[in-house]
């Protein structure tokens, strides 16, 4: 970054508004990313400060402290310890929030200590008059000794203030607001005299926290002041202790609440939305308003889509002159992003409801509810953050586990997520519910809806019960405390809630988009081209079949017979055919086989492979869209559909509850630093849909 660039962090407790503060300065100009070596996201914006000079902005991890208990919070501090870090800020940016000043301002004064040029920023300011807060800035300057910038992310009050203090951030003061050295001055005293040249706060955070790089002699520190882990803990407490007393001097001062103005609206609300009956009816009720919403709200969009791209398959095969590279593309390349493109409406329906759940606090309370099942089945109520993440994808669930202290509720937590339903089995649902469950309504709900959600219920039920007897199964015993914070109920803002499912689905699109793209022109080749004469010759086969037949056929249907007999005669026939023996106690035949085997690589695949086969299959003559295609296909030694009500129930348990994403188990691998649990979890949770499907097909059938 050049001389017109100012490296910023931001950093704050969780729910203070970091994440609206960070939407506000940088709007669609921010990327995800992960840290080197680990699984904690990294997102980085741009704002423009003046016409000449750019804000490079890192939102880092919520944290309370900088004693770190988690690698979230551990990624914080290493990055405000190492000056040799690329994303070292020129300037940190403390979020605070109106309500809670006192609690957030103990990580603001430890980041004082460091002598970083620290803006503190308070947001939330558009409650002040609600909650009957009233704050004298020129005060809270002077005590913190740092600048104010008064925040309200929801209305866009103080953003071009705030930009004007990051661009003159040279001004802010880097003296600390107290000497936490006070707490053992002997002790303190010595390390000073021991390394006059490190800044006194960052020996004490080397010395008490597990940082991974070593700008200082660390073992030299440890040896020569080495105490006990009880006296360091007793150290911390003293310095926490005397940091609260500061704040609350500093609050004293600086601030006044009228508790008369102060509304218990939030109290009440609490009462019913966590109620030990009531809350659980209200949940289910959200739940199902979410699952009609997804198949009655995007059937329209998703038709439009399914349609386009149909036409655009047969127009670039009308439009563009004969050939392998005109085949490509049209029974390809098209069907086989379009296979994928279609549920763009679903996947983001799913995540606008779960962003203004977020948003609105109410998930915090979901939470809460759901700690007293939790612990009934030996989980963590931590656990449930993961599971429902697992919604949205397993695996920044399975990196919210890192949230969870004990060790092994952690892996349980992680074992389990899987079973979840995430947005990639989504399409997968949506396709065959679409094709075997009638649109119909029962006292006005979607039958396809109530499917869904039922799904999803399943898989939280197994969920739960492979954690119950995986506790039981490893002996696990171990206690542990669950806290959770319920922040102040908000009407969500848009603005975020837009750019989280922009920026979601944009992911989730971009990441399978890759996937697919490349297993569609696999597949094509495969189902293109065939490795004998069978293949070649499948012009002249069919042509003597149907003019020697002794029974007379319509010339007509010669080319979709030719078509339909050079798919089974291909590398992707032979290949389905060979694995056919083993799925057809299923109800499967080998076109699902291989799309079962390519949907390994992401559960969504399943779509898009069957769009590819299917679209070769054709010819690509006909317009039809991929879901028609399915429904018309025929088993030619039954007579049956292929995708029949067994068959599609078959398939949906089987996805409900298989490990069809290599993405996951290389996720476990890593959080679990080891292959024993990723390779338990493939072949337990394979093996498990398998049975599941066989019995459910051959009761149906």
């Amino acid at each position: 970054m050049g001389k017109n660039s100012i490296k910023v962090a931001l950093i704050g407790n969780p729910n203070v508004g970091k994440t609206s503060v960070f939407n506000q300065l940088t709007g669609l100009n921010q990327q995800v990313g992960n840290y080197p070596g680990i699984t904690v996201d990294k997102k980085m914006g741009v704002t423009k400060l003046n016409e000449t000079v750019k804000a490079h902005i890192i939102d880092l991890p919520g944290t309370y402290s900088l004693n770190a208990s988690s690698i979230d919070e551990n990624v914080v501090i290493e990055l405000l310890l190492n000056k040799n870090d690329v994303d070292f800020p020129n300037v940190a940016i403390v979020v605070t929030e109106v309500e809670n000043l006192k609690r957030n301002l103990l990580l603001f004064t430890q980041i004082k200590d460091l002598e970083i040029p620290t803006l503190l920023v308070i947001n939330m300011i558009d409650r002040m008059k609600l909650k009957g807060i009233e704050l004298d800035i020129p005060k809270l300057e002077r005590e913190l000794k740092t600048k104010i910038a008064l925040v309200s992310s929801r209305k866009n009050i103080g953003i071009d203030y705030l930009k004007e203090l990051i661009l003159n951030y040279k001004n802010l003061s880097t003296e600390p607001c107290l000497h936490a050295s006070s707490i053992d001055p002997d002790y303190f005293n010595k390390l000073r005299k021991a390394f006059p040249n490190q800044l006194l706060y960052k020996l004490w955070l080397v010395i008490t926290q597990d940082v991974n790089f070593l700008n200082l002699e660390r073992n030299a520190i440890q040896s020569s002041f080495t105490k006990t882990h009880a006296e360091l803990k007793k150290l911390q407490q003293k310095e926490t202790i005397k940091r609260y007393q500061f704040i609350n001097d500093t609050l004293k001062i600086g601030q006044r609440i009228d508790k008369t103005k102060a509304t218990d609206i939030q109290n009440k609300l609490d009462r019913v939305l966590t109620h030990k009956f009531f809350g659980y009816v209200i949940f289910l009720g959200i739940l199902l308003l979410i699952f009609q919403s997804i198949f009655d709200w995007s059937s329209i969009p998703m038709e439009f889509i399914d349609n386009t791209f149909a036409n655009l398959s047969a127009y670039a095969r009308e439009s563009l002159p004969a050939g392998k590279f005109t085949d490509l593309v049209s029974d390809g390349i098209i069907p086989g992003i379009g296979g994928i493109v279609i549920f763009i409406p679903q996947i983001a329906f799913l995540f606008l409801f779960i962003s203004v759940l977020e948003e609105s606090g109410y998930m915090s309370r979901v939470v809460f509810l759901m700690d007293k099942i939790m612990r009934k089945f030996g989980l963590s109520g931590k656990s449930i953050v993961p599971l429902i993440s697992g919604t949205a994808c397993a695996i920044p669930a399975i990196m919210g586990a890192r949230n969870i202290e004990n060790w092994k509720e952690r892996l349980v937590t992680i074992l389990v997520t899987p079973l979840i339903t995430c947005s990639a089995r989504l399409p997968v649902y949506a396709i065959l519910i679409a094709l075997i469950i009638p649109e119909k309504r029962v006292w006005g709900l979607s039958l396809q809806g109530l499917t869904l959600m039922s799904l999803y219920f399943i898989a939280f039920i197994m969920a739960i019960l492979s954690a119950y007897i995986l506790n039981k199964v490893l002996k696990l015993q171990c206690k542990s405390y669950f806290v959770v914070e319920m922040p102040s109920y908000k009407i969500p803002m848009f603005k975020n809630v837009a750019i989280n499912v922009l920026e979601k689905t944009k992911a989730f699109i971009t990441g399978a988009g890759k996937i697919i793209l490349a297993l569609s022109i696999i597949l094509w080749f495969l189902g293109s081209h065939g490795p004998n004469e069978n293949f070649d010759k499948a012009q002249e086969i069919i042509e003597q079949e149907v003019y020697t037949s002794a029974i007379p056929i319509n010339p007509s249907v010669i080319p979709d017979r030719v078509a339909e007999y050079k798919l089974e005669h291909s590398y992707i026939g032979y290949m389905g055919k060979s694995i056919e023996p083993v799925i057809k106690p299923l109800g499967y035949d080998w076109k699902i086989g291989v799309a079962i085997v390519s949907s390994f690589a992401a559960r969504e695949v399943f779509v898009g492979t069957l769009a590819t086969i299917y679209s070769v299959g054709s010819q690509g003559k006909d317009n039809a869209t991929i879901k028609h295609k399915m429904a018309a296909d025929i088993n030619p030694e039954t007579g049956e559909k292929i995708f029949n009500f067994a068959t599609g129930i078959s398939l949906l348990l089987f996805y409900a509850f298989a490990m069809q994403c290599i993405s996951t188990l290389a996720i476990v691998k890593k959080e679990t630093n080891s292959w024993k649990w990723p390779l338990a979890q493939l072949i337990g949770m394979s093996g498990f849909a398998y049975v599941v499907a066989l019995i459910a097909y051959q009761l149906l059938k």
